[in-house]
């Protein structure tokens, strides 16, 4: 009887064990993928970001040409040095609205090369892109007007756009559109914010 204890207690510390590891497991997997990303983590995602081979539009120069997927971080500072309307789309390719915005946002990409930069984040694949932007939903287009300011909406303007100002000086730094927008919407935004057809 003694042995059958014994013997009992050993496999009860195994099976105990053994969840113990699986808790620890898991933990430690979700520890690691919702760790913060520092800056040196930031670096090292930079390092390793995606490169493809992109074919650049007739007459268009390398410089004037902007890959639609963006895959490290948006340098919006150097973006609004090239004096056109920039829109940045986060989103995502497996969100729905996304999807149909996908070929618009390719076909404006091509067709505006050197007049418009349109840029394509997917904050699912990389989630740090959306970092210092305003995106609470998805797709959400950041806008920018060909003088580097946040663009400012006519009043003739029917599509509803969200502006942020800072608290304290009442600063406009962002425009924001969310949801999706068709080809047409994007050309008439794109004019008011400054494209020179």
């Amino acid at each position: 009887m003694n042995d059958k204890q014994s013997s009992r207690k050993k496999e009860i510390v195994i099976k105990i064990g053994i969840v113990m590891l699986v808790i620890g497991l898991v933990g430690g997997v979700w520890i690691y993928k919702n760790k913060p990303v520092t800056a040196e983590d930031t670096s090292l995602i930079l390092s390793q970001g995606k490169t493809s081979e992109h074919k650049l539009p007739e007459q268009t120069s390398e410089e004037d040409y902007f890959p639609l997927e963006v895959t490290e971080a948006i340098d919006l500072e150097k973006l609004k040095t090239y004096g056109v309307p920039i829109i940045i789309d986060f989103g995502a390719d497996s969100c729905n609205p996304c999807k149909e915005m996908a070929p618009v946002l390719k076909k404006l990409n091509e067709d505006l090369a050197g007049k418009a930069i349109i840029l394509f984040a997917d904050v699912w694949k990389y989630p740090e892109l959306a970092t210092n932007y305003p995106v609470e939903v998805i797709p959400t287009q950041i806008l920018i007007d060909s003088a580097g300011k946040p663009y400012f909406p006519s009043e003739e303007m029917s599509i509803e756009f969200i502006q942020y100002t800072l608290k304290d000086t009442g600063e406009h730094v962002f425009t924001t559109h969310q949801g999706g927008l068709t080809e047409e919407q994007m050309i008439l935004t794109l004019r008011e914010m400054g494209l020179e057809e």
